[in-house]
């Protein structure tokens, strides 16, 4: 009678997904492609699959990694493979990057308006991706600096409701001397609309009733941003 001994073979997915963490390690991830960081993030959802196929499917789908990892929980939980962990894990890349977007912004002693760019940067990367349209307003001390950037309301993909009041009352109570309202325009075109032109009008007054400045709305898309102070509308 022949022995035969069994012997078990490591997955191939193993042996890539451990070249992949050296590459990333060893360069930061630099040179690697969206899907591969992905890939990354997707490994520690998924421990024990190949999760390359499901990468490529979610960049295919939605882009970039960036819109990946914004995308709404719907449309992410209709790609199969996508189930509760890769959910959590793709939200909270977004969440991160978000606060840390802010986190940078607000660590200023500087202005606020004298960092546009970050100021962009975190508008663009908390809002740009959302499919309706958010009113946020960002509220600014004495000196220009941030205190709180609060959500006031969400609407449709094509408009966002603007109760002046409201941005008063929270000015008011959080004893905010300046602010900036930001939204967001899901189709990408970030050309202000008659209703935002006359909601930036009402706001501006209402705010110069109680002694508060408006110092910029700033409409965000993807890919572009326009602001009513650079185009001397405000």
């Amino acid at each position: 009678m022949v022995e035969t001994t069994a012997t078990t073979q490591a997955p191939d997915y193993l042996g890539h997904r451990k070249r992949l963490r050296e590459r990333f390690l060893l360069g930061g991830g630099k040179d690697m492609a969206d899907y591969e960081l992905l890939e990354l993030a997707l490994m520690m959802a998924i421990p024990r699959r190949d999760v390359k196929p499901l990468a490529k499917e979610l960049i295919r789908k939605f882009g970039s990694f960036s819109e990946v990892i914004s995308a709404p929980d719907y449309e992410l939980t209709a790609i199969s493979g996508v189930k509760e962990n890769v959910l959590t894990m793709l939200k909270l890349l977004h969440v991160s990057s978000v606060r840390a977007s802010w986190q940078t912004l607000k660590a200023t002693d500087e202005p606020v308006l004298n960092k546009l760019d970050y100021l962009i940067d975190y508008c663009r990367t908390s809002m740009s991706f959302s499919d309706i349209e958010e009113l946020h307003v960002l509220f600014l001390d004495g000196r220009l600096r941030l205190i709180k950037d609060e959500l006031m309301q969400k609407g449709t993909n094509n408009c966002v409701a603007v109760h002046p009041r409201e941005i008063i009352k929270a000015a008011l109570a959080l004893k905010a001397a300046s602010i900036i309202m930001v939204h967001n325009h899901p189709t990408g075109n970030t050309t202000p609309s008659k209703n935002d032109i006359e909601n930036t009008k009402n706001v501006k007054a209402a705010c110069a009733s109680v002694g508060i400045t408006l110092c910029d709305h700033i409409i965000i898309g993807r890919n572009s941003h326009y602001s009513f102070s650079e185009h001397y509308i405000l």
